[in-house]
């Protein structure tokens, strides 16, 4: 039986140059939790714990039936109350965030349903596992690029995509959105890889 690795079959998702470039995606599935909070606080570990259970359960119904694929990397969407606050200079406790593990097409709701209940069977206690939302996003344009280094000197990656934006007569359109494709437990922070990425709409076009 051949596993889906959704990081081989959509490799334009789970890539980006070390430079901004402008991409399009269509709609893809997501289970998602979304939470307010410090990321490094036990409020997002939990919402972590939860999202990765429910996806093992999800795997294993799949499995059963020969469909089995990889658990897909984390993702989170992150965003502050009011549009003119700079997210970085908001204390940690006040971001909000959703955090995204990618599903195959082939994934259904009530395959999602049976999994979580097969989930609380075994982990009473991780009561986040109700929470969890089985939802689509479609982000369609998109400016990305790949940083590299610890999460903290994100901002001058970001100073890049936005000087790309400004001459792309292109706006930010949706939420912060970012990829993890290390494990910081893992790997040092000087060399982790994180997709940064951003929905873009041209300069004067309306979004209906």
């Amino acid at each position: 039986m051949e596993k889906l690795d959704l990081t081989k079959a959509y490799k334009a998702y789970y890539t980006a140059p070390t430079k901004p470039q402008l991409i399009d995606f269509g709609p893809v599935w997501y289970v998602t939790i979304q939470r307010t909070g410090d990321p490094n606080g036990e409020v997002f570990a939990y919402a972590t714990e939860a999202l990765y259970t429910l996806s093992y359960s999800i795997k294993g119904i799949y499995k059963m039936e020969e469909k089995d694929f990889t658990v897909a990397k984390l993702e989170g969407l992150w965003w502050v109350d009011g549009d003119s606050r700079n997210a970085l200079e908001v204390p940690k406790e006040q971001w909000r965030w959703k955090l995204l593990i990618r599903m195959p097409d082939y994934v259904t709701a009530e395959k999602v349903e049976e999994a979580r209940v097969k989930a609380i069977g075994k982990k009473k206690e991780l009561v986040l596992l109700s929470d969890i939302q089985f939802e689509s996003l479609h982000e369609g344009s998109c400016v990305q690029m790949l940083h590299i280094g610890p999460y903290a000197t994100e901002p001058e990656t970001l100073r890049q995509m936005y000087q790309f934006m400004e001459t792309s007569d292109v706006n930010i359109s949706g939420l912060h959105h970012e990829i993890y494709l290390s494990d910081p437990r893992k790997i040092e922070p000087s060399k982790m890889k994180t997709i940064l990425r951003y929905p873009v709409k041209a300069v004067g076009v309306v979004k209906g």
